[in-house]
């Protein structure tokens, strides 16, 4: 009986070889893929994108403005009685515990308080009012259709109503903290109403730190 030529013998188990460094290859890529962070309960939802506004210094700002930077973001105005103060000093709080424990990770989160009142929060307005909770803190406004598209962007109900006095006004609004990732996708968002300093911390303890 006649051997195997080589040649064929090697053919035979080049298929083999070629799945082999296949499956090398496929191994590699998969302990070199770059790990994913954790997911939040805004993870792929469609909240947020481009947006066109002006901050507190009377710069145009859009979403691309903050690339690279987490964004913790509120939406509100100045002239809130209650509930935009105190939320504004929640965040305020949650920055300072997180700067205090993580100071590099805070070189990367922008935050950021866009108002629902462009006609009354000039950006004068808004620096005075940031000013008072946190030096990071930004205001951005911008015309009433720039806002408004910001609003729908971002999921905002903002609803103007009459106040007791004649041309007086506040705002139901939604009360929100967002947390977007350096691309400005949505990760996470706490309800402002039940959120504490300690809970916003920890939601940037997870997911930026």
């Amino acid at each position: 009986m006649n051997s195997p030529q080589p040649s064929k013998a090697r053919a035979s188990r080049l298929p083999f070889i070629l799945l082999a460094v296949a499956l090398a290859l496929l191994a590699a890529l998969w302990f070199l893929r770059p790990e994913k962070g954790p997911e939040g309960n805004l993870t792929g939802a469609a909240v947020g994108g481009p947006f066109s506004l002006v901050d507190e210094t009377g710069a145009a700002v859009g979403n691309d403005s903050y690339d690279g930077k987490w964004r913790l973001m509120y939406f509100g105005f100045t002239y809130c009685p209650d509930i935009c103060p105190t939320d504004a000093a929640k965040m305020a709080a949650a920055l300072k515990s997180f700067e205090e424990k993580h100071p590099e990770a805070a070189q990367k989160l922008q935050p950021l308080f866009v108002t629902v009142d462009p006609e009354r929060d000039t950006p004068e307005a808004l620096r005075e009012f940031t000013d008072s909770f946190h030096p990071k803190l930004i205001g951005l406004t911008g015309s009433r259709a720039q806002v408004d598209a910001a609003l729908k962007t971002f999921r905002i109900y903002a609803s103007k109503v009459p106040g007791v006095t004649e041309g007086s006004y506040t705002y139901d609004h939604l009360a929100i903290f967002y947390l977007m990732d350096p691309e400005g996708k949505p990760v996470e968002f706490l309800a402002s109403t039940t959120a504490t300093p300690e809970q916003v911390a920890a939601m940037l303890e997870r997911f930026v730190a």
